[in-house]
């Protein structure tokens, strides 16, 4: 380094001493006074001015003319690609490439008499020229990224990792060569350089490195795809996928608040992912209504006569009790007592009506599981589960209809004489109170009345 400052210096020493004087500009600063240096160093500066207003003059004709042409074209093709190019600033961004040409090629011309300085401003020119080569890949990768994003076979893809990580690796190609330039260097000599800084590299790196690892895995496995609902109690995510990106995936909530993941915590933690659900086109109803277990009994003869009136269940009820009573009749049971022998429970016939209030109801899909079952009972009484899929996924229609299950099971509970279970609340222990207070005022008025009757008598 220190050789090529002295080389340079030995050039402008030469030059300053060669400096030719032939130019219109040196001779007319000679002529208004000033010295030899002083008029050597005001033509080189009119030079320059000269020359990058020229630049400016060529960077507006690019941007206004030539740009104007591009846009005209741009319209009247049948192509959307290059309409995209168009919107994504790449065609402006090749246009400043034009200025920065012609200062470059022009300088020999005008500074051929100071090495070094041809030497300084083409370093300049070229960082300058790097940057704009950059800016254009990065903007034409983001127009990739579009058309992507917006291409059938693509859909849902992590296009954005991909062109996050070409973008990436454009921007450590263009500061290697910066670098290098600013140094002296050979990129070569800069990259096994920065082969000491791996382990710095890697830490500041870390999550790119893992949001591409876990990008790869995420799009060979199709984990996630843009639109998929997801959800991750871990992070509070319960939503649409709206973005995948290297190092983050933002999930819109259905609060409308946007969580944002790491993307390989898709990898490194458990998620659920309601994609399946959409495909097949059914939604899973599990809800379980708690009977009160005071509430079961035997079906006795008024009740089964009642039973048989509901339409749902009356074939049923009258197979079941022939089959009932043949079993009875064969072991000669003794039917007095309920106990003996077999029996129906409401419970029985109102799970019997409840499955057939499901296999009859037009918005449950028959192709799938529909099932009612009994869980295990708790302090909460003993669950009845109500298991079967909506063929209607629209969560408010999905909602709406598995209300309308649970109002009409709910509501017909009592008719088979059961009582949905829940905790006491304040309004149950008020009417209790009365009824006690009730039944205290009619014994003491029982009471008196009957001491009233001894007196008389």
């Amino acid at each position: 380094m220190e050789d090529e400052i002295e080389d340079l210096k030995e050039v402008k020493d030469q030059a300053m001493e060669s400096l030719t004087l032939e130019h219109w500009a040196y001779d007319w600063f000679m002529e208004l006074g000033a010295s030899q240096d002083m008029a050597n160093y005001l033509t080189i500066a009119l030079d320059l001015v000269l020359l990058f207003l020229i630049a400016f003059v060529v960077d507006f004709i690019g941007r206004r003319v030539i740009l104007s042409f591009v846009r005209s074209y741009v319209k009247k093709s049948k192509n959307e690609y290059d309409d995209v190019l168009y919107d994504k600033k790449v065609f402006t961004s090749l246009a400043h490439l034009l200025p920065a040409a012609i200062i470059y090629y022009a300088l020999p011309y005008i500074l051929e008499d100071l090495a070094i300085s041809i030497v300084l401003i083409h370093k300049i020119i070229t960082i300058y020229m790097i940057v704009v080569v950059l800016t254009v890949i990065a903007r034409f990768l983001r127009a990739v990224e579009y058309i992507g994003l917006r291409t059938t076979r693509f859909q849902g893809k992590p296009i954005s990792s991909y062109i996050q990580v070409f973008i990436l690796l454009s921007y450590i190609v263009g500061g290697v060569l910066i670098i290098s330039m600013l140094v002296g260097k050979s990129p070569l000599t800069i990259i096994t350089a920065f082969g000491a800084a791996t382990a710095v590299l890697l830490l500041v790196f870390r999550d790119a490195i893992l949001g591409l690892v876990a990008s790869i895995q995420i799009s060979a496995n199709d984990m996630v795809r843009l639109g998929d609902w997801v959800s991750m109690d871990k992070y509070g995510a319960d939503g649409d996928v709206i973005e995948i990106n290297l190092t983050t995936v933002k999930v819109r909530n259905w609060d409308k608040t946007i969580t944002t993941v790491p993307t390989y915590a898709f990898i490194a933690d458990s998620f659920k992912n309601w994609r399946g659900m959409e495909t097949m086109g059914v939604r899973r109803i599990k809800r379980a209504l708690h009977i009160d277990l005071s509430t079961v009994s035997f079906v006795d003869d008024e009740m089964r006569s009642r039973f048989i009136k509901f339409e749902r269940i009356r074939g049923y009820v009258e197979k079941r009790q022939q089959e009932i009573d043949a079993y009875n009749k064969a072991q000669k049971v003794d039917k007095n007592e309920l106990l003996n022998g077999r029996h129906m429970t409401n419970l029985g016939m109102f799970r019997r009506y409840a499955l057939a209030y499901l296999e009859e109801h037009p918005k449950i899909d028959q192709k799938e599981t529909v099932m009612v079952r009994q869980l295990q009972p708790s302090e909460t009484g003993l669950p009845l589960e109500i298991y079967c899929f909506s063929s209607d996924i629209a969560w408010v229609n999905y909602e709406g209809i598995q209300s309308d299950i649970f109002d009409h099971l709910i509501a017909a509970a009592p008719k088979f004489g059961l009582r949905v279970f829940q905790n006491p609340s304040g309004a149950d222990f008020g009417r209790l109170r009365e009824s006690s207070t009730r039944k205290q005022a009619e014994k003491t008025d029982k009471q008196e009345g009957g001491k009233s009757e001894n007196l008389q008598g």
